[in-house]
């Protein structure tokens, strides 16, 4: 497989979505460092800018091991970086992967989610000829549940105390969308 299906451009109508650069880092902080945007995560707010630096040369690793794709969703009106959408736990052979969100504050609300998910999961199905993508979030993360579903995923289960982060147990909700499935 060409090393550049894990270096996209992808571009939608208000947005591109592209690889991480370090200067990056900066915006990447100040949105992972935010306990109300990682309030479902399964991992601690980031509370170091190294924390950014350490994110931005994992994901190009794991990009360039064609592990995951690890794309920054930015503005076309601004160029600012607004978050990150991810492609990860790929698994080539059974044609399926895990996807990821992650949002500055800000720019909830407008819809960014559908736009960029839509287009990262064309392009999963697409480019990378992925059969399935899965999500996984927390089952009181409403607002992941709901953007989940209006990009066509079905909630298939759920994995009680699956996590522990802080001293705090939570449960996950699998989700599912097949290449198959049909979209109302």
């Amino acid at each position: 497989m060409s090393k550049d299906l894990f270096l996209p451009v992808i571009e939608t109508e208000r947005l591109t979505l592209k690889p991480l650069v370090l200067n990056d880092s900066q915006s990447l902080l100040e949105i992972f460092s935010d306990p109300e945007v990682m309030r479902y995560w399964n991992t601690p707010s980031w509370s170091t800018l190294q924390d950014a630096l350490d994110f931005i040369d994992e994901s190009a690793a794991l990009m360039h091991r064609q592990e995951a794709l690890v794309l920054g969703i930015y503005l076309k009106s601004t160029g600012e970086l607004a978050g990150k959408c991810m492609l990860f736990s790929y698994d080539r052979e059974s044609k399926r992967a895990e996807i990821g969100f992650g949002l500055g504050r800000v720019y909830w609300g407008k819809g960014y989610i559908s736009e960029a998910g839509e287009a990262l999961i064309q392009y999963g199905f697409t480019s990378l000829g992925l059969r399935r993508i899965e999500a996984e979030i927390d089952p009181n993360n409403h607002s992941s549940a709901k953007a989940l579903e209006k990009l066509g995923f079905l909630r298939e289960g759920l994995l009680r105390e699956r996590w522990e982060i802080n001293g705090i147990v939570s449960d996950s909700a699998m989700y599912g969308r097949l290449v198959s499935d049909h979209r109302t």
